[in-house]
């Protein structure tokens, strides 16, 4: 699918990392290796949808588009949302969710989560790896996700799921979730109805906004990811990370 649009939400503000989007990365700001790595899927619109002029400006310099948005947004995908309302994009265009602290994100992998929306019945499509141990599995600042056997998700959460009973095999619970990526891809008219319905009762309890999808009966499709993607930037440590990764991309 190349008929799709990348949002790559932004702000200024981060607890752990004031003024993370324009963190330098090997001499750039982490907002332009993310858009470059949009710029390497098939995508055939890039936005960068701030709240912040220090971002859109930033973002002018290396040749980028940027929406100004609202500063009354809670999250990244009410900034989306008014986006594709600012470009008057129809209900069926299929717009990728990049976040804007993923400098390390495949293009390839874009490009699948857009894909998958080719299934008319699937309404949001994200991105989810095998869990690689059982201390991924017991640490909530991974989200985990459980799949029916259509590839639908169930449900996601921080907890370890599912909760393993004795004699539910070797592997376990290790084996039957899966460590969630924060990528995803709506259609708008899906995006203009998630935002309208505000939180669901299982979102505030989790503080995990995919939850509202499930609660309002959208179908979710989860696909495996052709690569695994690295972690986002968080911390000065991650920054670190996320240069040698992007070193070795450029080789």
């Amino acid at each position: 699918m190349s008929d799709f649009a990348v949002v790559i939400p932004c702000r200024y503000a981060s607890t752990r990392l004031p003024g993370k989007p324009l963190r330098e990365i090997n001499g750039r700001p982490m907002l332009e290796h993310v858009h470059a790595r949009a710029a390497e899927s098939a995508a055939a619109e890039i936005v960068i949808a701030t709240d912040d002029v220090r971002i859109a400006h930033a973002a002018g310099r290396f040749g980028a588009r940027a929406c100004m948005t609202s500063r009354e947004h809670r999250s990244g995908t009410d900034r989306i949302a008014e986006v594709c309302d600012q470009l008057g994009w129809d209900d069926d265009r299929v717009v990728v969710n990049l976040q804007g602290d993923e400098p390390t994100m495949p293009a390839a992998l874009i490009n699948q989560c857009a894909g998958l929306l080719g299934d008319r019945f699937a309404d949001i499509a994200t991105l989810a790896s095998p869990i690689c141990d059982r201390a991924d599995l017991a640490n909530e600042n991974i989200v985990k996700v459980v799949l029916d056997r259509a590839g639908n998700a169930i449900y996601f959460s921080r907890a370890a799921i599912p909760f393993e009973r004795p004699g539910c095999g070797a592997q376990g619970a290790v084996s039957i979730a899966l460590h969630h990526h924060g990528i995803y891809a709506y259609r708008c008219g899906v995006l203009r109805t998630f935002v309208s319905a505000g939180p669901a009762p299982l979102e505030l309890c989790e503080q995990l906004e995919q939850l509202r999808a499930l609660h309002l009966g959208m179908t979710v499709r989860v696909a495996i990811p052709a690569e695994r993607p690295g972690a986002g930037v968080d911390t000065e440590e991650d920054l670190i990370v996320a240069a040698r990764a992007l070193a070795a991309h450029a080789e």
